[in-house]
Parts: C-alpha cells; structure tokens; sequence
C-alpha cells in the first residue's frame, strides 16, 4: 500500500501539488470556523429545573416542588445522577446523563416528564438556559444620570432583549437596580371604616386593567369591531379603580389609600468600583458554540445600543470580555508554535547541511497543522490551551526530516541521470516508507490510553491526543507524497568525492 501511494505521488506531480493547495484552502477554512477557547469545557451534559415559589421555606420547597419534580425525572433514558437544592422560595433539581448525549436529547426527555409534574398553583417550573459554566463571556453595567429603577427598565426591556437577538446568546441575566412597580398603600384604618378587605381590592384593580371585546356594530356592509380599552396609563388610573359602593356612592381606591410608583423589594445590590449601586447585566453563551464570533456580535450590538438603542445619558459600559482571555491564549499558543517552527528550522539547516532540504522538511509542519484542524473540525474538538500548546514540532518532523536525509545520500554517494531521478526517489522512498509508518504508529499507539479516558478527564485530555494524533498522521501522508514531488524539483544533486580514510 505505501508502496503504490508513493508511486502514485511521483507518477502524479501536479495532482498532489494541487492537493496540497487544497488541502492549505480548507485548512484555513476549518480553523476559522474552529471553535476557540482558552480551556476546555469539563462538564457533564445536564440539566437543571428551576422552580419559583416566593415567600416558602425550603422545608415547603422540599416537599412540594422538589420531590414531586425529582419522582418524575427519576428512570429519564442515560440518567446517571440526581440532584436537589431547596433554599427559600427556590428549588434546582439538577440531572446529569452519560457522556454522548445530546443536550437537546437531554432536555426534550426532561420537558416532556415535566408535563407530567403536579406542583402548588402560581408554581411554574422550568429548564436553565442551554449554557454551561464557561459560557460567561461578557458583563456590562448600565450607567447614566437617571434613578436606579428606570436604567433597570432600560434592562430589561431593551438592553435584553437586544441581546437575545445575536446569535449565539443562550441567556442575559440581569442583577442589581430595582424593579419598578405601582404600589397601592393602603391604610388598615380606611379598610375598617369601609368594610372593605385587601382581596376586595386586589380583586378590583386586576379587573380594571384589563381590555375587553364587545362584538361588533353593523354599519353597512362594514362590521365595526367594538372593545373596551382598560389597561392603566397612569397612577391617578389606578386610584380612580371603584372597589365597592356604600349607599350608591363609590368607594375609590384613593379613599383607601395611596398610589405610588416604587421599587420592588431588594435582597441584594451590585456594587463596582467606587459605585454602590448599579444595573449589571451578565451575558452567557450557548454551549458549544464560538466564542469569539459571539462577541465580534455581541460588541456590535452594544456600539449599536450605545449610538442609538438607548436615551441620551444612558451608556452600556461593559467590564468583562471573555475575548481579552480568548485572544492572551490564542498569543500565548503562537507565539509557542512560532518560537518551535523556527527553532526546529534552525535547527534543520545546520544539521542538514542544505538551506532547500531544511525549507522542504519546514513545510511539514504548517500542513500537518492544516491538516489536523481539518480534523479537529470534523471531529468538534475545540482550539485551546491545551489541544494545541502540547504540540510537539520535532515528533512532526521527523518523518521528513528521515526522508529527506535519505534523499540528500543516496543523490550525493550516486548521482543518477536527470531522467532516472524521480526512480531513484521511488526507490528511496518505498525503502524508508516501513519504518517511518512504524514509528508515527508508536507514537500513536502511546495516546490510547488518553482515548480511554472518561468524564472529566476525557474532555481535558483527549483534546490533546486527538490533535497531535491528527497532526502525525498528516505529516505521515506529507512525508510520503508531498516530499518525494517536491524532492524531485526542487532538491539538488550535489556529488560528494569519496576518498578513503588514511590509516594512522
């Protein structure tokens, strides 16, 4: 088999040449559309169901709404754990599947048990975003003159949703400022004095703020649609709201008390820096997808709020960008790789002796990294720290460099007719082709252990294995095609005068 892919090479020149263009075209494609990390993402497909139930104790929230959830979820298909944290008004039930699930296999399994759940009314229980815990990529603050609950408003009704919008962008979580509300305050004296109870009054503006249909009116040929408009415009709406009447006259809710706008109660505030109180918003990723091309969009989307999206004063100004680590670690690797390629060619001219057979054997080491982000694509193996820092530029090499040294001896110690060159090659070639393929299958061999690997330990070593392993297999395929065709046009035939060793 090597036998006829080396003589193929030779046979067909051009046709590898092209090859390699092609190879170099794709190559550059999949590492653009390369997912790049600084680390890898360790955790267990899972899901988590998030129930809100404010005001309940976590001994209720217990009993309630987390075991009711955990029995349903319990026999879900490649389920290996289950979990629960109940704290006041809050329940997570958490559920790890085995390695090889699909997230979206995962949380369909779990939506359609979650039908099935009988919890306490006003209790709606729910999925977590499809994010994981490397999908934080950007953090912000909304700043500007105005009072806290309305730059919380700016949040959540246009700096969220906005973002929602980029691709890619699985969650925005919001913290800090406060929730604007219509309060009516009322007095308990008032509700005595007119017989009137809270739920009486709850009763009557829920019902006031409502639009109703009405039909229709016939006017002609046309039918005139009718409704009634109540939705409130304003805090005098609310206190205008009839609760009851005592002897035909109405009784208000402004008779009852006072409407006003105001927060929401607060459990917490964010402070930054000098700031003890501002609006922050956290921006999470979907998992699996390409960190840096989210943000390229999701910077986009805050120059685009900035200039237009927002009222004058009000600026997003953000103070987290996952891409500053991204890009250190993308620097950090190159400058590894950039410091090793020249290193190893260096190292290449002075040993072999001939600046052409160094620049041949140099080749090898960009292809072959080409080569193996081809397959790290196929295989969605992410570009990080890990994956591509451990590899190592000698062990790629070194196939090349047996090839082309056989090369340079056999030419120098017998110089064949130009004619007869590219035989000689093939002869080469198919002699040193066994031990090359025998040695990278060593090398390979030692990584099996590493494929093995399982969980946590897979996801952070298997990158490694898996894009060295590409990588020597391309500098394999490279060694015995593309070096021989380039040996064969560009490598010259220097004889070398054998003279004897004098005896001493």
């Amino acid at each position: 088999m090597l036998r006829r892919l080396i003589r193929f090479a030779l046979r067909q020149r051009v046709l590898i040449v092209g090859a390699t263009a092609l190879l170099v075209i794709m190559g550059v494609r999949a590492f653009n559309d390369l997912p790049v990390e600084a680390f890898p993402d360790v955790e267990d497909v899972h899901v988590q169901v998030i129930s809100q139930w404010p005001g309940h104790a976590a001994e209720e929230m217990e009993t309630s709404v987390t075991l009711p959830v955990e029995r349903e979820m319990n026999g879900l298909p490649y389920l290996t754990n289950l979990r629960s944290v109940s704290m006041f008004g809050l329940s997570v039930v958490t559920m790890t599947f085995v390695d090889g699930t699909t997230d979206y296999f995962a949380r369909q399994q779990v939506l359609e048990r979650l039908q099935s759940v009988t919890v306490p009314p006003g209790v709606t229980p729910g999925l977590s975003s499809l994010s994981n815990s490397t999908g934080e990529i950007y953090r912000y603050t909304v700043s500007g003159n105005r009072p806290l609950t309305e730059l919380k408003e700016l949040q959540d009704w246009v700096v969220e949703p906005a973002f929602r919008t980029v691709p890619g962008i699985a969650d925005v979580v919001s913290f800090g400022g406060q929730v604007k509300q219509y309060q009516a305050d009322l007095e308990p004296a008032q509700l005595r004095a007119y017989d009137v109870t809270l739920p009486e009054v709850e009763q009557a503006i829920a019902q006031a703020n409502a639009n109703t249909g009405g039909g229709y009116l016939a006017h002609g040929y046309e039918k005139q649609v009718v409704r009634g408009v109540g939705l409130f415009t304003s805090v005098d709406e609310i206190a205008s709201v009839s609760v009851a009447s005592r002897g035909g006259v109405p009784i208000r809710v402004r008779d009852l008390g006072r409407v006003s706008v105001g927060g929401a109660p607060r459990e917490g505030i964010v402070a930054k820096d000098t700031a003890d109180d501002v609006v922050e918003g956290i921006v999470l990723m979907r998992k699996g997808e390409n960190a840096v091309k989210v943000l390229n969009d999701v910077r986009a989307k805050t120059r685009e709020l900035n200039q237009t999206g927002l009222p004058r004063g009000v600026q997003l100004v953000p103070f987290y960008d996952r891409a500053v680590l991204v890009n250190h670690t993308v620097h950090t690797v190159e400058e590894n790789l950039s410091l090793g390629a020249g290193l190893v060619l260096v190292v290449l001219i002075v040993f072999l002796g001939d600046w052409r057979s160094a620049i041949l054997v140099g080749l090898v080491i960009p292809l072959s990294l080409l080569g193996a982000f081809i397959l790290m694509d196929l295989n969605h193996v992410s570009a990080n720290l890990i994956s591509l820092g451990a590899v190592d530029f000698g062990i790629i090499v070194d196939a090349a460099v047996v090839m082309v040294e056989a090369f340079l001896v056999r030419l120098a110690l017998a110089p064949p007719a130009p004619h007869e060159k590219r035989q000689l090659l093939a002869i080469i070639a198919e002699s040193m082709g066994r031990p090359i393929a025998f040695a990278k299958a060593i090398v390979v061999t030692a990584f099996l252990p590493i494929f093995t690997f399982q969980r946590v330990e897979k996801r952070i070593f298997s990158p490694m294995a898996f894009t060295l392993s590409f990588a020597l297999v391309g500098s394999l395929i490279l060694s015995l095609t593309l070096i021989p065709v380039l040996s064969s046009f560009w490598l010259k035939i220097k004889a070398h005068d054998n003279e004897p060793i004098a005896a001493r």
